[in-house]
């Protein structure tokens, strides 16, 4: 078994819902070296975070942004955390329900996600600036 590990700093991307797979994977070539594995991608921070959904159509990114700003409006006047801004504590409660970390398994040296499946970075905050992750893949090499 080998294992792959690194850290990456992803350019600042507005607040939103974003695709990332193909940036994982450009990262991480070491991805096609691997038989049967796992890649694992953590977020290190607390004010986005990482999930997995449809890759086709974007305006499923749009709904998710639309519904997460309702379930998780600003300015509600029981926050006390509010000392970077109106979006601070929304982007903190976003970042827990949304997860810090996402696995997705490696078959014959591809992601095996599903058809319609990418890797999202969920940026909650208005202007949070560059995000590092950390991305590990490995699993039984190709021989």
């Amino acid at each position: 078994m080998k294992f792959f590990q690194k850290e990456i700093q992803l350019q600042p991307f507005p607040r939103g819902f974003h695709l990332i797979t193909t940036d994982i994977i450009n990262y991480i070539p070491e991805i096609h070296t691997i038989a049967i594995g796992q890649l694992q991608v953590f977020i290190k921070h607390t004010s986005a975070s990482l999930t997995i959904n449809e890759n086709a159509d974007s305006t499923v990114r749009e709904d998710f942004e639309s519904h997460m700003n309702v379930m998780v409006p600003e300015n509600a006047s029981y926050y006390i955390h509010t000392y970077e801004g109106p979006d601070d504590m929304p982007a903190h409660i976003k970042a827990s329900l949304m997860g810090a970390s996402v696995v997705v398994p490696i078959t014959n040296g591809a992601l095996n996600l599903g058809t319609w499946q990418g890797i999202y970075l969920c940026e909650h905050r208005d202007y949070g600036g560059a995000r590092n992750l950390v991305i590990t893949a490995y699993g039984q090499v190709i021989e």
